[in-house]
């Protein structure tokens, strides 16, 4: 959990989501986006709906256009690749105790989702992905990437995470030459982290 607060966007209406993707369109925009962050953040009353300081709701809003602008700006490349993986965050199961079937690899280190519970997050997303041909790692942390990367040689890679995660899995991508797209986190936190799948399956 990088970030220095907590945040939950579920509150947020869809049409939040659909305004960064806009903004993040118009070429170059993200590059100035703590203007606009901040006006977007005042329009949808971002503050009083999460309770963020006005500070981190700009921060989480400029994130946020930045994933977007770099998601297409890699789309091309990404669609162009064969092997791919999905890396997803434990934090998203529905259960972190021992109710939650899942084996851990510590060779990697990933858990292995055993499908236990069938309204799971994590559940969802490793069914498709895995239908789509993905490997899915279920990670404990981003430490374990450089390694994942280094040996399993993917073309592409989907990574779920909150901002900071991603931009710092970025750099990776970046450095090994590697396309990649992200799903943002809207909800972060050490347990019942959340994202939109219906975002992922975009994405995938």
């Amino acid at each position: 959990m990088p970030y220095k607060f907590t945040f939950d966007l579920s509150r947020i209406p869809r049409l939040f989501f659909t305004e960064i993707a806009k903004v993040s369109y118009q070429k170059g925009l993200h590059k100035k986006a703590g203007k606009i962050a901040l006006e977007i953040v005042k329009r949808f009353k971002v503050q009083e709906l999460t309770g963020l300081n006005l500070s981190d709701a700009v921060l989480l809003l400029e994130d946020l256009i930045d994933i977007q602008a770099r998601n297409i700006v890699e789309r091309e490349n990404f669609m162009q690749t064969g092997k791919r993986a999905l890396f997803l965050p434990h934090c998203s199961r529905k259960y972190m105790d021992n109710r939650c079937k899942a084996d851990f690899n510590p060779k990697i280190p990933t858990y292995v989702c055993n499908h236990c519970s069938s309204d799971c997050l994590i559940h969802k997303a490793v069914t498709v992905a895995e239908k789509k041909g993905y490997d899915v790692y279920i990670l404990p942390g981003g430490s374990c990437i450089p390694k994942i990367l280094k040996t399993k040689h993917y073309d592409g890679v989907v990574g779920v995470a909150c901002g900071e995660e991603i931009k710092l899995g970025g750099e990776i991508l970046r450095k090994l030459g590697i396309a990649g797209q992200a799903v943002p986190l809207i909800k972060n936190g050490c347990a019942n982290t959340s994202f939109n799948l219906e975002t992922l399956l975009k994405i995938l």
